[in-house]
């Protein structure tokens, strides 16, 4: 037995050494695939918490604003701790403290304590969201093409599953607490394992101020972020209530567009990397701009059912390679480290996200109609073409 382990042992340290960008790569992969299945696991019970603690749409809403906050919080925090130690460092601790904010949520009895879980799960969330990028700019330096898209779509791909093992943990009556301690576990056992694959950088790390001013090409990659993240919160919140007040959809029907919307933008993070590669990154932003107000546009115009799915569908292909493709260009900053300008960018991209979801309700409500609030989406991909075209991207 002891043979069979210094045997598996010494083929996994040739593996490293033999194949370091491919360990390095499956690593980041890990990683991104145990943030994104700490969300969904989180997403995915929040009306069991909600009934736990016996809140209010409204109470809930308002407690749940508490998350972006802690998002925002975190942002100048990420990039300036990545210039002093290192992404590496920084990801080992904030997937770390995810998790355990995530058993903080499933464990709350009070209002106070689930809004000072929030925040921190907010908080650590955008440090591994910074921190797994700049790793992940890493492994595509070394690869010397882009894979950067890629990654988000196992983060995708770690939304269905999570939403998957939510249902189920639903469906056996396990409380979230004991579901999200079991999260916890694995995500530290990944931790663990992936944690001697990831980049040392801890020795290009350098002396940062807390707050660094974009540069123009910097603002420009963020201006993109913005518009095509305004797009992405405006459908998480807004696609349910579209099919079903809008579009009249009835039963299953009213989370078609939704499901439609998510499906594509998953499969579509698979094929941005190939197609980044062979046309350019100015070519696939202006192609995915494109789709998303040409989607919009076919479900705002045909506002039924088929038509509107379809419309879906190129929205979900539209923004889905859009902020993966950004941030592998912030990550080429000549003027800032990776770690710094991934910060900055996140920072005026994350805006956008917040932002978009209440100027549609805004807009819907000085109009009366939610189709005219839609065509603000279809105007932020617009944006992204115009914005792309202008700025130099190679």
């Amino acid at each position: 037995m002891q043979f069979v382990f210094a045997t598996f042992a010494a083929m996994q340290q040739q593996a490293t050494y033999l194949y370091p960008k491919t360990m390095l790569r499956m690593a980041v992969g890990c990683m991104f695939f145990i943030a994104g299945i700490c969300f969904a696991s989180w997403a995915s019970r929040i009306a069991s918490i909600q009934q736990t603690l016996g809140l209010t749409d409204a109470a809930l809403g308002a407690v749940l604003f508490t998350l972006p906050v802690g998002l925002m919080l975190s942002l100048p925090f990420a990039g300036w701790v990545i210039s002093k130690t290192g992404s590496r460092n920084l990801l080992i601790i904030a997937v770390t403290f995810y998790g355990i904010a995530l058993v903080g949520l499933g464990s709350a009895r009070q209002i106070w304590q689930l809004i000072t879980c929030l925040l921190c799960f907010g908080f650590a969330s955008n440090n591994v969201n910074i921190a797994v990028n700049t790793q992940a700019v890493s492994a595509e330096r070394l690869y010397g093409k882009p894979i950067m898209a890629s990654f988000h779509g196992l983060w995708s791909l770690a939304g269905f599953a999570g939403a998957g093992i939510g249902t189920f943990m639903i469906g056996k009556n396990i409380i979230p607490q004991h579901h999200f301690i079991m999260i916890l576990i694995v995500m530290i056992a990944g931790v663990v394992y992936c944690s001697r694959y990831l980049n040392n950088d801890k020795s290009g790390a350098s002396e940062g101020p807390v707050f660094v001013m974009p540069d123009r090409s910097l603002i420009k990659l963020g201006i993109i972020a913005f518009c095509s993240l305004m797009c992405e919160g405006a459908m998480f919140d807004w696609s349910v209530i579209y099919f079903k007040k809008v579009i009249s959809a009835e039963g299953a029907w009213i989370g078609a567009g939704y499901t439609a919307f998510m499906l594509t933008m998953a499969s579509g993070r698979f094929i941005a990397d190939w197609f980044a590669h062979r046309f350019g990154l100015k070519r696939i932003l202006q192609v995915s701009g494109s789709l998303t107000a040409l989607g919009l546009i076919i479900a705002v115009a045909c506002p039924y059912l088929y038509t509107a799915i379809g419309g879906f569908l190129l929205v979900g292909f539209g923004v889905s390679s859009v902020v993966p493709m950004v941030y592998s260009a912030a990550g080429r900053s000549k003027t800032m480290s990776p770690g710094v300008a991934l910060a900055a960018v996140s920072t005026i991209g994350f805006i956008g996200f917040l932002v978009g979801p209440p100027v549609i309700g805004f807009i819907a409500g000085v109009t009366g109609s939610l189709r005219y609030s839609f065509m603000l989406i279809a105007a932020m991909g617009v944006s992204v073409v115009v914005v792309s075209t202008k700025a130099k991207l190679s």
